[in-house]
């Protein structure tokens, strides 16, 4: 009997599931070759979530999909599929014990990215998979049907998973290759744009916070460009609570990259960020709490009284912002002067310039039409034998584990559907 030939491209969480789960599927009957063209697999996983693995959100699919941020009902077939429970026995069955953090988010117990890459080698290689480390130049296709692919050399197959990622974080591999295959074979590709990524703010004074790590903050971000009547209107679009630190060239972190998730138009519409440093007070709280502060020094200049409230770095920049002079006694400071350090606190505001550049993204948001996506099955419309899976795909999500919940769901619905009898 003559086995069908499988390839996978790209050795990252969508291929290695891929091709572990076309192998199992397919059986005896199949012959699955995964292409890498790195020097080791798994090459971004290792460094998502710090170094820790989020490897999925344990949560239910309604929940999932208010945490998806671009074509979340595309995948509704593939998280039916592979679900987050589903995620979490999967790797369990592997061996990898994992824990539920804050939010829902699931981690290994060990903290270590490796026991997930570890597990997914051993899902490839006890299910027979062929890895080829080898750069693929071209995808072969005649009369709209797959037949093969360039490499190191030409070779034939019936099905190809493209799972090559996007263009975010290039080091690993991520460089647009697929983007490219997509193309020549007459897919549309959706803009690419950088998502989960670091954010360029206008106020100059954060190169002197460079280093500053908040802990514990409320971020808002709102939409405050101008209507058609000329008004500004100051729209909320998303808020969080979390950790984000100051870079020299703006803010990064935790909740600023959940933040640019949430920032669709930028260069085309305004927005600002909204810090509330003490999101545990509310106005009338932190009004006492600062009188209290004022008692216990007020015969001490402004600049030294604030030690109790903020970050030592933070202190001279906070002091400017807010208007009084840093040598006024405390005892001298009126009480309009003290509520506009309340409002300070609770909205300490930050304009929004640009992101960063892709290369420094965590996600690429953009990518190929799902419309040109059967999404019961991951195969292309325009061409039988061609499947996508990953972060390729015009899908993306809220940090929290679902992006790599996305890129396993889809591996394993287009590795299940590749590795059927033709």
């Amino acid at each position: 009997m003559v086995k069908k030939k499988i390839a996978v491209i790209g050795g990252g969480a969508a291929g290695l599931m891929a091709a572990g789960e076309a192998a199992v599927t397919g059986g005896a009957d199949v012959e699955v070759t995964l292409f890498e063209k790195n020097e080791k697999l798994g090459k971004k996983l290792i460094i998502t979530g710090k170094g820790r693995c989020n490897v999925t959100n344990l949560c239910d699919i309604n929940e999932f999909m208010r945490n998806v941020a671009t074509n979340g009902k595309f995948l509704y077939s593939a998280l039916n599929y592979f679900s987050p429970r589903d995620c979490m026995d999967f790797f369990g069955g592997l061996g990898v014990r994992l824990k539920v953090e804050r939010g829902n988010r699931v981690f290994p117990e060990s903290d270590k990215s490796f026991d997930i890459i570890d597990a997914l080698k051993k899902f490839i290689n006890t299910n027979g998979v062929k890895i080829k480390f080898a750069k693929v130049q071209k995808i072969l296709a005649e009369n709209g049907k797959i037949t093969g692919l360039i490499a190191d050399r030409q070779y034939d197959f019936d099905s190809i998973i493209i799972c090559t990622g996007g263009t975010s974080y290039k080091s690993t591999g991520s460089d647009g290759d697929g983007y490219k295959f997509a193309r020549d074979l007459g897919h549309t590709v959706a803009t690419l744009k950088p998502s989960l990524v670091p954010i360029e703010i206008r106020e100059p004074f954060c190169a002197e916070l460079m280093g500053l790590t908040l802990r514990n903050v409320k971020l808002t971000v709102f939409d405050d460009s101008d209507n058609e009547k000329s008004e500004k209107i100051k729209k909320k679009i998303s808020d969080d609570f979390g950790e984000m630190l100051f870079t020299h060239f703006g803010v990064s972190g935790p909740l600023v990259l959940s933040a640019s998730s949430h920032i669709r138009h930028i260069g085309e519409r305004n927005y600002t960020l909204n810090i509330d440093l003490k999101p545990a007070l509310s106005t009338e709280q932190l009004d006492k709490r600062i009188l209290s502060d004022f008692e216990k020094y007020k015969n001490k200049d402004f600049k030294n009284c604030l030690d109790d409230l903020l970050p030592k770095t933070l202190i001279p920049v906070f002091v400017k912002l807010s208007g009084i002079d840093p040598d006024k006694k405390v005892n001298e400071i009126t009480r309009t002067e003290r509520l506009n350090i309340v409002s300070l606190l609770k909205n300490f505001e930050l304009t929004v310039k640009k992101f960063r550049p892709i290369d420094e993204a965590i996600i690429t948001c953009g990518g190929i039409d799902v419309r040109e996506i059967h999404s019961n099955r991951m195969e292309s419309k325009l061409v039988s034998g061609l499947y996508f899976a990953g972060e390729i795909i015009d899908v993306d999500a809220y940090t929290g584990g679902f992006n790599l919940q996305i890129a396993f769901a889809t591996g394993k619905l287009a590795g299940k559907s590749a590795g059927k009898e033709l």
